[in-house]
């Protein structure tokens, strides 16, 4: 009963985390699932059955708030569903420990350029509204799908920073049609594990404490992500970014770093998130001060022009000209 209700709070912190900010649902419930003891494809295949309830869950509530865009959805969702269904066919074969840090190598070096990006310029607005092309997220979803199913996780982490980072889409839009497309990764990497495994190692009261904790969260996220100012969200997106992937790195062959070395690391990094997002919401409250007087200016100014320029009525002067003088005899 006490790991039913890990699993549900696991599982409800996660979609909170994935539904508002587009990634770590799979990483988070991945890493609990580990450490109990499953084996890594059983752990994945328990996840992407919950995953099936909490994104379809998602995916409803995003596109309730608006934050979906369906053509996204369809051209990398698609992809992402071959990349998984073929990530959980190889995972028993493939390991995927070397090709790991370089994935998070990638991925850092997006964050930092997402979190400086909207940290210090905000959004820019002169890709905005332009079609994401095809031939950029058909790849990206192969990818994506392929290194969630055999990862654990790795939809969000791929896909939202490298649409975030193109510049075309709203950050609260980039998060609701990855995690709307999420759902066809997930039903697609399901059917690849029980095909593979059956239902071995796979326990349907785990899957039922994910999949209640996620849940309750995804409508409360989707609500998040609606209201966050988008530049807000887009530091804190690149800090989880940055703070996800540096710890895959810290702990690789290739760094191997101490507790205490990891320690500092994180510590350092924490605070230039927090003063990122800190430095964000001020830039944003400034934006927004400046927008409402330059919309009262505006509407003030067609009011002093047509008081001005209007043709006087017989007997009388345009307003501000003076009075009108008393008729002659």
């Amino acid at each position: 009963m006490k790991t039913l209700i890990l699993l549900a709070l696991a599982g409800l912190g996660a979609q909170l985390v994935d539904g508002s900010l587009g990634m770590a649902y799979g990483v988070t419930s991945t890493t609990l699932l580990l450490a109990i003891g499953t084996n890594p494809a059983a752990a994945s295949a328990t996840i992407h059955l919950a995953e099936i309830g909490t994104t379809l869950a998602s995916g409803l509530s995003h596109w309730k708030f608006g934050n979906v865009d369906w053509k996204v959805v369809a051209k990398v969702g698609l992809p992402g569903a071959v990349g998984a269904f073929a990530g959980a066919h190889f995972l028993s074969a493939l390991s995927t420990e070397a090709a790991a840090p370089v994935m998070s190598l990638i991925l850092v070096s997006l964050g930092v350029y997402i979190l400086v990006r909207f940290t210090l310029r905000g959004i820019d607005r002169r890709n905005m509204g332009k079609p994401v092309r095809k031939r950029f997220l058909g790849p990206l979803g192969l990818v994506a799908g392929f290194v969630d199913a055999t990862g654990g996780g790795g939809w969000g982490p791929v896909g939202t920073p490298a649409l975030l980072a193109s510049g075309r889409m709203e950050p609260r839009k980039v998060i609701g049609s990855i995690d709307t497309s999420e759902f066809l990764v997930a039903l697609a990497a399901s059917l690849g594990f029980l095909v593979a495994l059956g239902s071995q190692g796979i326990d349907p009261l785990w899957v039922a404490g994910l999949l209640a904790g996620g849940l309750i969260a995804a409508p409360i996220a989707a609500w998040l992500v609606r209201h966050i100012p988008p530049r807000l969200l887009g530091s804190l997106v690149g800090g989880m970014i940055v703070l996800t992937n540096v710890r895959t790195l810290l702990r690789s062959d290739w760094v191997d770093a101490g507790d205490t070395t990891r320690t500092v690391v994180y510590v350092i990094l924490a605070v230039v998130w927090i003063a990122a997002v800190v430095h964000s919401y001020r830039e944003y409250r400034k934006d927004r001060a400046a927008e409402s007087a330059d919309a009262v200016a505006e509407l003030a100014e067609p009011n002093v022009v047509a008081d001005v320029d209007a043709p006087a009525h017989a007997g009388e002067k345009p307003v501000g000209a003076g009075r009108p003088s008393a008729p002659r005899d």
